[in-house]
């Protein structure tokens, strides 16, 4: 479907966009997932200018394709129409990350209970996102699905409250855990395989300007037919770690490096590997916060 082009406010705590698309797959899915906070305001400015269009040339009559503009910059290729939605998620994280220096950044989901909160960081494949909506929708707050934003030299993180990605095996899974969740049209076949977006519960929304304090680091990992296994990390082992995922490191450097130390000798460390995220979530609850 064809529609005019026009710019949608998007008031995310702690930044705003301004996001303008033509694609019809973009506004459906926004307010799918956002709700009320998006809206049509031509003369809101945000803190980024995003875009994502139809690309022109005679490529949009055989395989049309949605361009990524960031403050009119295109930092990446076009994708093909139905990706364009998870295509808009993933540039919003990159613009994020790759501009932010008010916040050491660090690539992990993070919830709370309470007040306290848990950094999960985890490679791609540890069923980090799945771990992450079974807490969400299971009397705990999402903060971000993707991203840790830590007040430097704090062990304050600041909520950033988006949707929770979730990919191939997982959105079914997701789908039986969470029946009242509002989730995204699927991107099929995209580089991470088939991608689905989930909209945080009403609780997450409501307090998404609510900081809370890190009591704990916990490294997921998901393995079929595994007892809970816990390992409590070393301050070494934990810190190197999650500088690895940590997007802004070498932006930040001292900053960074004081920030992460500080957080590692505050909180408890462990890696976990489990099948069942009930026993994760009991652990949680008796032994970390």
């Amino acid at each position: 479907m064809t529609i005019p082009a026009s710019k949608l406010l998007l008031d995310l705590h702690p930044f705003k966009f301004t996001i303008s698309s033509d694609i019809e797959l973009i506004h459906k899915n926004l307010k799918t997932i956002y709700h009320d906070f998006v809206v049509s305001d031509e003369d809101f400015l945000g803190d980024y200018e995003l875009a994502i269009k139809k690309s022109t040339g005679l490529r949009r009559f055989i395989k049309p394709q949605a361009g990524f503009l960031c403050d009119q910059k295109e930092p990446f290729k076009p994708l093909s129409h139905d990706k364009a939605y998870a295509f808009l998620e993933w540039g919003m994280n990159w613009t994020v990350a790759a501009h932010e220096v008010q916040y050491v950044i660090v690539h992990s989901a993070v919830l709370a209970k309470n007040g306290k909160a848990v950094l999960f960081p985890a490679p791609p494949g540890s069923g980090k996102s799945t771990l992450t909506a079974y807490l969400a929708f299971h009397g705990w707050r999402l903060l971000s699905d993707e991203m840790a934003l830590i007040i430097p030299n704090t062990t304050t993180v600041t909520p950033f409250v988006r949707p929770i990605c979730l990919k191939n095996q997982s959105i079914d899974i997701a789908k039986n855990l969470c029946p009242l969740g509002q989730f995204s049209d699927v991107a099929k076949n995209t580089h991470k395989g088939d991608v689905i977006h989930l909209s945080p519960p009403k609780f997450s929304w409501d307090t998404r300007t609510e900081n809370a304090e890190l009591v704990a680091v916990v490294f997921p990992n998901y393995r079929a037919d595994v007892d809970l296994q816990i390992y409590q990390l070393t301050k070494n082992q934990a810190y190197m770690q999650l500088v690895e995922n940590a997007f802004n490191y070498s932006v930040l450097r001292n900053t960074a490096f004081s920030t992460l130390t500080n957080v590692i000798e505050k909180v408890k460390t462990f890696e976990i590997f489990h099948s069942d995220l009930s026993d994760v979530k009991d652990f949680l609850e008796q032994e970390v916060i």
